[in-house]
């Protein structure tokens, strides 16, 4: 009998691997519109973030977002994900 893969992801706040469900994904697509991935299967470039607020706190003030998506952060983005993620814990 074989074990089932885990699927594994980084997370950007910080650096660890996680399981991809422990994450969050935020996903960039062809437009460049930045948005959350509550299902994690929206096409474009995706970055994960743990669901806790240190991790996204250590991600804002590092510009790991910025630096993944290799452009600026909208403001509303930032307060969206804050929000699910004070849902989250």
């Amino acid at each position: 009998m074989t074990e089932k893969r885990i699927p594994l992801r980084k997370c950007i706040g910080c650096n660890e691997m996680k399981e991809k469900k422990q994450l969050i994904r935020i996903v960039k697509n062809n437009e460049g519109v930045i948005s959350v991935d509550p299902v994690g299967k929206l096409p474009g470039r995706g970055a994960y973030i743990c669901k806790c607020v240190e991790c996204f706190d250590l991600a804002v003030k590092s510009k790991r977002l910025e630096k993944t998506f290799k452009g600026r952060i909208p403001e509303e983005i930032y307060s969206e994900l804050r929000e699910k993620l004070a849902q989250e814990c």
